[in-house]
């Protein structure tokens, strides 16, 4: 039960829960108060004195709102709630005398500083500073540091707001910023001058109120107010982050976290955030047909004609790669099952059951974790698949939840008990003692990692039965963007992916690289990057990458989102679902819709539930009968996370990352 006090803020009486500190009550109350340490989802450390107001009745000296809670407060002389003003003459006084201690050894550095236009410090100096300085000594500096290739730093800016030092060691769960020294001599710093070893490290360029934190790739590149803003979301992984897309032209200059707190609340992770130079290089921009077994240059006509003369009559197999909107699945089952042929969206061979949505989905949504306190991991690694979930995680384990890991042992950032790493270890689980599970919030978390074997599906049974067994909920924590929806259209083949390809004269595999091809069948491409796929197509059909054409995108909790197009793809490439649609023309087999508006009505004629945009649906399901277990270890879904996607594996930035990772991991030499 809430402690309900009342307390009056400038004037204005508001009830608010006695735990929240008054810079949180004056919030409630539409009060801003500025501040430049405090941020709702770190620890307070109360070291910036940005946020004064003044208590009436209390000490007559103005108190750090960040760090006192309205349970603190005295109630007037009558019992009257108690008074608090955020801009009375003492207040004004005490941020303007902040300000200026702020600006003592700040330089001005706002011309050709990378985060002019967007700085905490500009603003608020532009509302709470004086035009003028008494200050004439020397300024100090500080050498920069080198924290990887990924954050620029320029060390004289800092103000010591500590927001980095605690975003890494709460959040990313690493321990290598800090501050060392005192007062003047006081300054961020890495331990050992060691660079920074984490999949979550760009986020502290958001959260660096100064320029001593900026984003290195996107450095200088362009000012913030010339950038077009689209809000989207990301397909790096199957979290589904809310991202914003940043455009200057036709190219994509930064990516952003957006704020959603069933989600990623307002993290993403570093391949999200870098990936977008990837958008650049290796693009398909133009079809091809393969004449005497070179791919040369062809004409829109003469590729749709290609694919259509080698599709007649013949046994198609249709594949639907990680990062293909709903809309383009649908599109490609359509176009593939009308011509008598397959489609198969699960090319990693994962066992998901069919039209079992509790199944492939889970009855679990990701805030479930905020209340657990116990987690069970199953063949999965959660640091890799989802970085942004994997700090969730590490929050539950901070309050208190105990967590459990059946596969390979793994650095998730926080303590684990280790139960093994094989099928006996999943099997032992029954028998074993669940009664400090029960009666608490608990949670099952299976990876792709645990499926993928021939006995996917027993493990499934097993998990689900487990997860009853301790009354817990069940989230199955996919790898790919595109795996949900694509099993809400029914984009399956009984038998998985070997008896949808199975004597296929052709395949289309729409974006699926991750996949061999054997020769001897008809391959058609269609996806955005010469990746893997595109080498062994017979013809080629550009299509647009996630962030150049709207779509649908199903997460790993069975929510669907809205992707928004923050540019157009490169030279001839068009929409995926476009391309579909005049192919089935060419086929004489046309699709019934013009514009991606008929699609969707066709889509959520079928699929109702994909209408409910940003909405988790109540999945219902029968648990799967168990079955016999293999013997197998659970082996990682992801072996490389920067490199597990086309987009990825065409950014310079992204194969820099994946070098420095594997040379971290490498055995140090006695030497060294």
């Amino acid at each position: 039960m809430a402690d309900l006090r009342k307390i009056n803020i400038d004037g204005t009486e508001v009830e608010v829960d006695g735990a929240m500190t008054l810079i949180q009550a004056c919030e409630e109350a539409g009060v801003e108060i500025p501040r430049f340490c405090y941020h709702e989802r770190l620890s307070i450390a109360g070291n910036c004195r940005m946020c004064l107001v003044e208590v009436v009745g209390g000490p007559p000296k103005p108190a750090a709102s960040c760090a006192m809670q309205v349970r603190d407060l005295r109630p007037g002389p009558e019992g009257q709630p108690p008074v608090v003003k955020t801009n009375s003459p003492m207040v004004k006084k005490a941020r303007e005398g902040v300000m200026e201690f702020m600006l003592i050894n700040h330089p001005l550095d706002c011309p050709i500083c990378d985060q002019g236009g967007e700085c905490d410090l500009q603003d608020q100096a532009m509302a709470y500073g004086v035009d003028f300085s008494r200050f004439r000594e020397p300024k100090r500096a500080v050498d920069d540091l080198n924290l990887g290739p990924l954050v620029s730093t320029a060390m004289t800016r800092c103000i010591s707001c500590t927001r980095c030092v605690r975003f890494t060691s709460e959040v990313a769960g690493i321990t290598q910023m800090g501050q060392t020294g005192r007062g003047e001599d006081a300054e961020i710093t890495s331990y050992l001058n060691e660079t920074l070893d984490s999949n979550l490290q760009g986020n502290i360029i958001d959260l660096c109120p100064v320029g001593a934190l900026t984003s290195k790739p996107y450095a200088f590149s362009a000012r913030p107010w010339e950038l077009t803003k689209t809000e989207s979301i990301d397909v790096m992984d199957s979290l589904g982050a809310n991202i914003r897309v940043d455009t200057k032209g036709r190219e994509v200059m930064r990516i952003l976290p957006r704020n959603n707190d069933a989600v990623n609340e307002e993290w993403i992770s570093d391949k999200t955030r870098f990936v977008w130079d990837g958008l650049r290089r290796q693009r398909l921009d133009r079809p091809y047909v393969r004449v005497d077994g070179k791919l040369k240059p062809a004409s829109w006509p003469e590729a749709l004609h290609a694919a259509a003369d080698a599709m007649k009559g013949k046994k198609i197999a249709g594949l639907i790669g990680d990062l293909v909107p709903v809309e383009a699945a649908f599109a490609l089952k359509q176009l593939v099952e009308a011509q008598g042929g397959q489609v198969e969206c699960r090319t990693d061979n994962a066992r998901l059951p069919i039209g079992d949505r509790a199944g492939y989905v889970g009855t679990a949504t990701i805030e479930d974790i905020d209340s657990a306190k116990a987690i069970m991991l199953i063949g999965t690694d959660p640091r890799n698949e989802s970085p942004v979930l994997n700090a969730r995680i590490r929050r539950a384990w901070i309050n208190g939840a105990t967590i459990g890991l059946i596969g390979q042992p793994v650095d998730l950032t926080y303590d684990y008990s280790h139960l093994g790493t094989d099928r006996a270890a999943l099997e032992a689980l029954h028998s074993g003692d669940h009664s400090a599970a029960l009666d608490k919030e608990t949670l099952v978390i299976v990876g792709q990692g645990a499926l993928r074997e021939a006995d996917g599906l027993a493990v499934l049974a097993h998990a689900q039965k487990f997860a009853a067994d301790t009354g817990s909920k069940l989230l199955v924590l996919h790898t790919a963007a595109a795996r949900v929806g694509a099993m809400d259209i029914g984009a399956v083949t009984e038998g998985g992916m070997a008896a949808a390809i199975e004597g296929a004269e052709v395949i289309y595999n729409l974006g699926a690289d991750e996949v061999e091809i054997d020769d001897g069948a008809f391959v058609i491409y269609q996806g955005s990057h010469g990746d893997r796929g595109a080498h062994r197509a017979d013809v080629i059909l550009p299509g647009a990458a996630y962030t150049e054409e709207n779509g649908l995108f199903v997460n790993t909790e069975g929510r669907p989102q809205l992707a928004m197009r923050a540019g157009f793809a490169p030279g001839d490439a068009k929409e995926n679902w476009a391309i579909l649609r005049a192919l089935s023309a060419e086929v004489d087999a046309t699709l019934q819709y013009d514009s991606l508006a008929q699609l969707r009505q066709a889509l959520v004629k079928q699929v109702p539930h994909l209408a409910q945009v940003d909405q988790v649906i109540e999945n219902e399901g029968t648990p799967l009968e168990l079955g016999p277990l293999g013997k197998a270890a659970f082996l990682p879904a992801v072996k490389d996370f920067y490199l597990s996607n086309p987009i990825a594996r065409a950014s310079k930035l992204m194969a820099e990352l994946s070098a420095n990772a594997k040379a971290r991991r490498a055995e140090k030499m006695a030497a060294e």
